[in-house]
C-alpha cells in the first residue's frame, strides 16, 4: 500500500519509521516533511493547512491511504473532504475532531455526560471575563478555546497572571481566532499524564501512559512549549487507576460522541491530571501527541498501518495491539529563544554519533540547505532511547543529547527526573539548572 504522510514535524518522523516498518507499506510520501523525514518518504512541499493542495496531490498520485497528523487539518476537516472524494483517511472527521478544537464543546461534553474534569467557566467577550479574573480563586488555568499549538495554556498563580492572561488571549489576540473564546478552570493538582488510545468509536485501546514536559526549563519553569520531552511507563499510573480511567474516562468519552453523531476514529488523546478526588481529564486531543509519539512509537510490537486500517474500518478488536515491556525517555533539544523568537538556518552536528550509542534522532525542525542539515523550527530534534529500566532510558537519552550541537541548543535536563523509577531527584533543584542550557560544540 502506498501512504502519504500529512504533517512534518518529530511526531510525523515516528510515524513514518514505524510505518516503514510494515510490509504492507510501498511508496511513502510526508507533506510537507522535513529533513530527517526525506530519509524514509518522498516530501512534497505542500503545507498540511492546504487542503485543497493535498486532495490535488491524492488525485494524482492516488495514495492507498493517507494519515492526517496534526491538529490543525483534522480540525478544519481534511478527512471529510478527502473521503468525500474517495480517498481513505486515517484520522478522525471534523464533526469528532471537535473534541480538541473547542475546549468550551469537550467541557460542556463532560458535564453532560458525567466525566470527571476541572470546573470551569466559559467567555464569549473580553469584560466579563476579565471581570471573573480580577475575583475568581486563585491559582487558576486560563485557556484559549481553540488551537493554539500546545501554548495557549495559562497557569496563573497569582492575580496580576490571571488578569493578563485574559487580555494576551482576548484583546491582544496571541493566539488569533483561538482566543475568541476563553475557558477559565479550576487549578488542579496531582500527576499529570497523557494517554493516547487507538479507537474506532466501539473498541478504544490505550497505548503505554506517558508524562509530557511542557515549561521550558528544568523544574517546570519558564513559559509553556510544544512540549520538551517525554517518558514512559509512568509509575504513578497503576493498574488500578488505569482501570478506573477506562470505566470512568475512555469509555465513556467515545460513547458521548457517538451517542451525539460524533463517532470518533483514530488516536484520541486522553490529558489527565491525578487528583486526589481520582483522574480527571484536563484536555483531549484527536491525535498522535508530540512529543509523547516519540516515547510511545518506539514500544510498538504491532504493525501499525494494520491498526491504522482495523480503525478506520471499525475492526479495531480483531487485530493485535501489542507494546514491548521496556521503557522509553525522549529529550527534546531546542533553539535558543524558544518558545519565542528564534534563529534558523543554523548548523546540526552529530546525530549519527547519538544513533551510533543506540539513540533514535526524529527531526522536527530541520532541512537540508547545500547538502547541511540546519535548524528550521523551534523544537529541532527528539533524541530517544529505549531501555529495559526508565533510569536507563534517561540514561542513553541524555548521552545521546551530548553528542549533538547545534548554535543555541538547550534542553531540559530533568526529563522523568522526579519519576521513582530513575531513583534521584530532578537536576532542576537548584537555580542554576532552571535556565535553558546551551551546547555549542563544533568538533
Amino acid at each position: 500500500m502506498n501512504v502519504l504522510i500529512v504533517g512534518g514535524g518529530g511526531r510525523e518522523h515516528a510515524i513514518a519509521l514505524a510505518l516503514s516498518r510494515s510490509p504492507l507499506v510501498g511508496r511513502m510520501w510526508c507533506a510537507p516533511g522535513n529533513a530527517g523525514i526525506a530519509e524514509l518518504c518522498e516530501c512534497v512541499p505542500i503545507k498540511a493547512t492546504d487542503l485543497d493542495g493535498i486532495l490535488d496531490f491524492c488525485r494524482r498520485e492516488k495514495p492507498d491511504l493517507t494519515v492526517v497528523a496534526p491538529d490543525d487539518p483534522l480540525v478544519l476537516g481534511l478527512v471529510d473532504l478527502l473521503e468525500e472524494n474517495g480517498f481513505a483517511a486515517f484520522g478522525p472527521r471534523k464533526c469528532a475532531a471537535i473534541l480538541e478544537g473547542s475546549k468550551s464543546f469537550a467541557k460542556d461534553l463532560m458535564a453532560r455526560h458525567g466525566i470527571p474534569t476541572a470546573a470551569c467557566r466559559v467567555f464569549d467577550e473580553y469584560a466579563p471575563a476579565l471581570m471573573y479574573a480580577e475575583t475568581c480563586p486563585i491559582p487558576i488555568v486560563v485557556k484559549a478555546d481553540g488551537l493554539a499549538l500546545g501554548k495557549g495554556v495559562f497557569i496563573c498563580e497569582t492575580r496580576e497572571q490571571a488578569v493578563s492572561a485574559v487580555r494576551s488571549i482576548m484583546e491582544d489576540r496571541l493566539f488569533g481566532q483561538a482566543g475568541a473564546r476563553v475557558v477559565i478552570e479550576e487549578f488542579l493538582t496531582g500527576p499529570e499524564v497523557s494517554v493516547l488510545c487507538f479507537t474506532d468509536g466501539e473498541t478504544i485501546v490505550p497505548m503505554p501512559a506517558a508524562q509530557d514536559h511542557k515549561r521550558a526549563f528544568a523544574g517546570d519553569r519558564g513559559p509553556n512549549t510544544g512540549g520538551m520531552g517525554a517518558f514512559t511507563p509512568v509509575s504513578c499510573y497503576t493498574p488500578a487507576i488505569a482501570r478506573q480511567c477506562m470505566d470512568s474516562i475512555f469509555l465513556p468519552t467515545i460513547r458521548a460522541m457517538k451517542a451525539e453523531g460524533r463517532e470518533f476514529r483514530g488516536v484520541l488523546y486522553f490529558s489527565l491530571m491525578l487528583t486526589e478526588d481520582g483522574p480527571k481529564v484536563i484536555e483531549y486531543s484527536c491525535r498522535f501527541g508530540d512529543p509523547e509519539t516519540q516515547a510511545v512509537l518506539p514500544l510498538l510490537r504491532s504493525d501499525l498501518l494494520e491498526i491504522m486500517l482495523a480503525v478506520r474500518e471499525g475492526r479495531l478488536k480483531t487485530v493485535p495491539v501489542e507494546f514491548d515491556g521496556k521503557a522509553c525517555c525522549c529529550v527534546v533539544m531546542a533553539s535558543g529563544g524558544y518558545p519565542g523568537s528564534y534563529r534558523k538556518g543554523l548548523p546540526v552536528f552529530g546525530i549519527e554519533g547519538a544513533e551510533k550509542l543506540g539513540c533514535t534522532v526524529y527531526q522536527a525542525g530541520t532541512e537540508r540547505k547545500d547538502g547541511m542539515l540546519v535548524t528550521s523550527g523551534g523544537r529541532v530534534l527528539g533524541v530517544s532511547a529505549v531501555a529495559g529500566t526508565l533510569k536507563d532510558a534517561v540514561d542513553l537519552a541524555y548521552r545521546g543529547v551530548w553528542r549533538i550541537a547545534f548554535y543555541g541548543a538547550f534542553y531540559r535536563q530533568d526529563i522523568a527526573r522526579k519519576d521513582p523509577a530513575v531513583h534521584r531527584s530532578a537536576s532542576a533543584e537548584t537555580p542554576a539548572a532552571a535556565a535553558p542550557k546551551a551546547r555549542v560544540d563544533w568538533s
